[in-house]
């Protein structure tokens, strides 16, 4: 399950990446009772991206911001309770990381979700069901 953190220079710490992508990644896992799950942990990869300032916007004005994007099967993050819940986490840990200088309104999150079919388990385009199966066998 890739997710992307991409974020204005400056809006965290140097240095503060992994923590953001560890914390962001356990509290996926919590919401979705996946924590120490032996096939999905190791899926779940992550990408960082720092952008100049200058470089990011909202409402066509310049800002300080982060994203948090999410890919996954369509099966995840889907309940109102997981997804409140996690948004929740994740602005928190975003805020507390940037010293609570990163305003929560300019934390963005969003979640796309794969066409079924369309995800590799072990190098293998797997559906929905088989990777569920996978997952909940560990």
């Amino acid at each position: 399950m890739p997710l992307t953190l991409t974020f204005t220079e400056d809006a965290l710490p140097k240095g503060s990446a992994s923590e953001a992508i560890s914390k962001i990644t356990n509290s996926m896992l919590k919401w979705h009772g996946l924590e120490g799950n032996r096939v999905m942990t190791p899926m779940v990869t992550a990408s960082v991206h720092v952008l100049p300032k200058g470089s990011t916007f909202s409402g066509g004005k310049e800002v300080s911001g982060v994203w948090v994007e999410w890919k996954t099967p369509s099966f995840a993050f889907n309940s109102p309770e997981i997804q409140q819940g996690f948004f929740d986490d994740t602005t928190n840990i975003i805020h507390d990381l940037s010293g609570g200088k990163q305003p929560k309104e300019n934390i963005y999150i969003n979640v796309v979700h794969a066409v079924d079919g369309a995800w590799s388990l072990d190098g293998q385009a797997v559906t929905n069901d088989q990777l569920g199966a996978a997952i909940s066998g560990h």
